[in-house]
């Protein structure tokens, strides 16, 4: 299935990183764990419309990598793959 967000939406897939503590103990994934707060973008809406009806591009595209809101997005399930689905204004960084 093809992913088209609407409007200002996109769907990121969540980004996990390995968790070690500063002493090199590694928290393994069956850990309790806190939301991901940054993933790949691989849809993007074609933005939202302002004022004066004229559309404004959206500042990310597929493929980036962003940093976003922690309680922000959404979490969805498309054919059995887990994404987190929100709006433009959840990211707060693109990562370079």
């Amino acid at each position: 299935m093809r992913l088209k967000p609407l409007s200002n939406h996109l769907f990121l897939e969540p980004v996990e990183e390995e968790k070690i503590t500063k002493s090199g103990i590694v928290i393994p994934d069956t850990a309790e764990k806190e939301k991901p707060i940054k993933g790949k973008v691989v849809a993007v809406g074609p933005g939202k419309f302002n004022d004066k009806g004229e559309r404004v591009p959206m500042s990310v595209k597929v493929g980036d990598t962003a940093l976003f809101k922690k309680y922000g997005p959404d979490e969805v399930e498309v054919d059995g793959k887990k994404y987190l689905v929100g709006d433009e204004d959840d990211i707060l960084a693109i990562l370079e």
